[in-house]
């Protein structure tokens, strides 16, 4: 690369008084910023609000399991509660938490570029996620709504009497963002690479973004007009699945399923990009097998759109119709499994350490592994009609989404911190809450694994006494994950004002964010820069390093 690699002293590091987050004040600055950073830092301002009220439900629904009566919420609030929970947790946090957040703020600098494609769609994006968010509050304190965070009809459509109608226009409203997202980041990887930022000299980061773009792009759509036949049906009455009004109920679920499956990647993809950042660089190797890891991220992309019908092996679909999706939900287990094995080869021999990042990532592939192996048997028509719509279900989801996506979207939180804010956050502490939310999380939903085998339904809120014990380890496990989120929120604000400098790059990175200021520039480089290494080429790096300390001699 063009740009010499800056080592600074820790001691004597200064913040540069010029940078993005000082070169306008005053809140309309904010407001009306086209900065791709300074969005990512409004993203991430209001995920971590719309996160704490969904984490606040979850943690009402674990007390009232806590015992098997239904004696904190009447039936009617519980599934009101449940359903907000997943509502605010898939929609307004999980689905844009990497993407909106640490893709826009490193994606335009990582490929060299000065900003994204369309910083003003950009923009629009965020006051479309806060204007869906506005809705799904509202739909929530003034009634709630009742069918669970998929809509099943003809629940959704004729049964209930609750907010049904603004919660799925909410979600109409926020899929709009997560649309203009995905748009932004195409173009911008296609067209505004920095010279010599070949295809496959792209960090693995930005080929998972791009291939959870595809998914937004292409699915979301999907799930928008799905919703607004939803609105229509409810309001005036057309038929479309309501069974009474000669709809069909399993439209509904090859419509629904054929977006949801796919955002399971939207969520996952960007993950597991932000693993193969951190685990190159606290291993200092190249990750082991490149190509391979990019192809099984636009892999995965692809198979994500043909796997939606293993939802649906109890819901009348042909014995040929699940045959075909088990066949496909297995394979969609290849790619994600490459990227496993090709982690794990890039730690053998690695010189690795276990800064926070790190430890987030080992959690990652633990608890998404375990998501992984879990939902083999969802995909096998015959324990899936065992287990589906039990804890088994609840359990597994959580492993991969919650457990898997929230430690990759910790980790690289961590990893990026230095660069967006210039400032470190206490390690000892940082390293503790990684732990405890590992802990926390395995004890709070593994017990559900067992729950499910043993055939306790979910979405109830009362259930036979035989259950209690497993759920009191559960809701335990929830109060211990619960401190795990917690400690995050405060250090890292604690180490907006008091943490250390950190430098330009304190992880001896290789990625093109590391080789400008912390924080950047508002336009990120001065100069374009020119390409000429690989990703991660950290046998580089120290060459770079060795000149400087012979210049220096």
């Amino acid at each position: 690369m063009s740009t010499i690699v800056s080592l600074p002293d820790q001691a004597t590091a200064r913040i540069p008084k010029r940078n993005y987050l000082s070169n306008e004040n005053g809140l309309l600055s904010w407001l009306l910023t086209g900065d791709h950073k300074r969005i990512a830092i409004l993203y991430l301002i209001s995920i971590t609000f719309f996160f704490a009220i969904g984490g606040t439900l979850a943690g009402l629904i674990r007390l009232e399991l806590l015992t098997p009566q239904s004696d904190l919420f009447a039936a009617d609030t519980y599934n009101k509660i449940f359903t907000m929970h997943g509502v605010i947790m898939v929609f307004l946090f999980l689905v844009p938490s990497v993407p909106a957040t640490i893709g826009n703020f490193v994606i335009p600098i990582m490929v060299g570029a000065k900003d994204l494609a369309f910083p003003k769609i950009n923009l629009l994006s965020w006051y479309l996620y806060l204007a869906g968010g506005a809705m799904t509050l509202w739909a929530m304190i003034s009634g709630g709504v009742d069918t669970g965070w998929t809509f099943t009809t003809p629940l959704s459509t004729h049964f209930s009497n609750t907010n049904v109608v603004t919660t799925g226009l909410a979600i109409f409203v926020a899929g709009f963002s997560s649309i203009f997202t995905g748009l932004n980041f195409i173009v911008t990887i296609h067209r505004m690479r920095a010279p010599g930022m070949t295809w496959f000299k792209l960090p693995l980061f930005v080929w998972s973004n791009y291939a959870g773009s595809i998914l937004m792009v292409l699915g979301t759509p999907v799930l928008a007009i799905t919703l607004v036949l939803v609105v229509l049906e409810r309001t005036i009455g057309i038929g479309v699945f309501d069974p009474a009004k000669g709809g069909d109920p399993i439209l509904f679920q090859h419509l629904f399923w054929f977006y949801s499956h796919p955002a399971v990647y939207i969520m996952i993809l960007p993950g597991m990009g932000v693993i193969s950042e951190v685990v190159s660089t606290f291993s200092r190797k190249r990750v082991f097998g490149y190509t391979a890891v990019a192809f099984s991220s636009v892999a995965i992309a692809v198979f994500g759109f043909f796997v939606w019908a293993h939802h649906m092996f109890i819901m009348g679909v042909s014995n040929y119709a699940v045959l075909v999706f088990s066949l496909l939900t297995m394979l969609v287990a290849v790619p994600s499994a490459i990227k496993i094995f090709n982690w794990a080869f890039t730690l053998y021999k690695g010189s690795i350490t276990f800064e926070t990042p790190m430890l987030y990532a080992f959690g990652f592939m633990g608890l998404f592994t375990i998501g992984g192996l879990t939902g083999v048997f969802l995909g096998s028509s015959g324990t899936d009609i065992h287990l589906t719509e039990t804890y088994f279900i609840v359990a597994h989801f959580h492993f991969v989404m919650v457990g898997g996506m929230l430690m990759a979207f910790l980790s690289g939180i961590h990893f990026w911190w230095p660069k967006m804010t210039g400032r470190m956050y206490p390690e000892k502490i940082s390293q503790l809450a990684a732990v405890v939310t590992f802990i926390g999380f395995n004890f709070t939903f593994f017990p559900q694994f067992l729950l499910g085998m043993l055939g306790m339904p979910r979405r109830y809120a009362a259930y036979p006494p035989e259950f209690q014990v497993l759920n009191v380890f559960s809701t335990a496990g929830a109060s211990i994950l619960g401190i795990g989120y917690l400690l995050p929120i405060l250090y890292l604000i604690w180490s907006l004002k008091y943490g250390k400098i950190a430098g330009n790059n304190p992880w001896q990175a290789t990625g093109l964010e590391w080789q400008i200021q912390s924080p950047p520039l508002t336009e990120n480089f001065v100069e374009i820069p020119i390409v000429t290494q690989e990703a991660y080429d950290y046998e580089w790096l120290e060459r770079q390093k060795e000149h400087e300390v012979t210049h220096v001699g």
